[in-house]
């Protein structure tokens, strides 16, 4: 299983070799036994294999062609739902309309789909994270038909690899792990820290093809703006509160 993560890729392109019911089971029930807040796991996973739905889940992923290629689409969704009817089912008051559940519920998810991920990757399948599942939430929720009280928070697009791509670069773990306390970072450090990533080939060829002067502007000025940031959060908040939480 360590392999699998030391040798994790995002793979971008699929077979279209199906995955058996039995290989997906076995990563299903991986995922089910990530971490949860109390025992609740308060997430739901949407498995999408069928053409039409992937097509209409493509439209609002950006048009990236690995959700239609892929054999599986797996959506994780923050989901109070079930416990709240549970709850009222057995007598029990739920207070969880709030803010505070919907942190609960995505970070339940988001662990059971890491889980999900390391099994698929040991089982030979390549995965892809979709960061759009957050950007286009309210559509999502039309597609699959999301109740109250549940909310896509991430998405996996799962197969077998067409291709194999090569290891993207990590920072070194001095970048990212602290002893005891929070050690602020110096300009000599993050000098330090960035060197092998901006130093690298493809950063030079990503600074030129943007005609930009740094790599940091490849993040601020083109992928990840904050015209966008700023929208698609207070689109996110919308979704949130009306789908219950935040007193929606």
């Amino acid at each position: 299983m360590i392999d699998a993560i030391l040798n994790h890729r995002s793979v971008r392109n699929y077979k279209n070799d199906p995955v058996s019911q039995s290989v997906l089971q076995e990563i299903l029930i991986a995922g089910t036994r990530a971490s949860t807040t109390g025992n609740m796991q308060v997430y739901s996973i949407v498995i999408t294999r069928e053409t039409v739905i992937k097509k209409q889940l493509w439209e609002v992923h950006f048009k990236q062609n690995m959700v239609l290629q892929a054999p599986l689409v797996l959506t994780f969704c923050a989901d109070f739902n079930r416990f709240i009817i549970w709850c009222l089912q057995r007598k029990a008051d739920p207070g969880y309309d709030n803010f505070l559940s919907f942190i609960t519920a995505a970070t339940d998810a988001l662990l059971a789909a890491q889980n999900c991920a390391v099994a698929a990757e040991s089982k030979g399948l390549g995965i892809c994270y979709l960061g759009t599942t957050t950007y286009n939430a309210d559509k999502i929720i039309d597609i699959l038909e999301l109740p109250r009280f549940v909310v896509p928070v991430t998405t996996l697009v799962m197969g077998y690899p067409a291709d194999n791509p090569e290891l993207t670069d990590r920072l070194p773990l001095e970048a990212v792990v602290h002893s005891e306390k929070y050690r602020n970072y110096t300009s000599d450090d993050i000098d330090r820290l960035y060197l092998d990533k901006e130093s690298s080939g493809l950063t030079s060829s990503l600074i030129e093809l943007n005609s930009l002067e740094t790599l940091a502007q490849i993040f601020t000025d083109k992928r990840y703006t904050r015209k966008d940031n700023e929208y698609f959060s207070q689109k996110y908040l919308d979704v949130i509160r009306k789908q219950g939480f935040l007193g929606g």
